[in-house]
């Protein structure tokens, strides 16, 4: 049974760090693209970062987060990490994990996620 478990959400200043674990069970989440999504108050959940199931572990990453944020898996642990530097007010929202079979970072194209977890930046 699929299940993706994140952590690590919190209140953050604008400019400071936060780091994102997704903790995969019933499945190998290193055979899997899996991705990372949020949703802001009022807004469409979008697409934060992706990584890719193959060995190359092809990254994608929204513009408005690139130089700021880093995925990474570790297979021996079977999770998936957002690194996310200089937050900005506008990172704000829940933030969800997810794995899918289809390459293209879109939500429409993950089929398991996890609950979400929040994540606040405020002065």
């Amino acid at each position: 049974q699929f299940k993706l478990v994140e952590s690590g959400g919190g209140l953050v200043q604008p400019g400071g760090s936060l780091r994102l674990s997704c903790a995969a069970s019933g499945f190998t989440a290193g055979l899997y693209n899996m991705g990372w999504f949020r949703q802001a108050p009022g807004k469409e959940l979008e697409a934060v970062s992706c990584i890719s199931g193959t060995e190359s572990a092809t990254t994608y990453y929204t513009d408005s987060v690139k130089g700021r944020f880093t995925i990474s898996r570790d297979n021996a642990k079977n999770t998936v990490d957002l690194h996310m530097n200089n937050v900005k007010f506008e990172d704000t929202g829940t933030y969800y994990c997810a794995a899918g079979l289809i390459a293209i970072c879109r939500p429409s194209n993950y089929d398991d996620w996890g609950q979400g977890t929040q994540v606040t930046v405020s002065s």
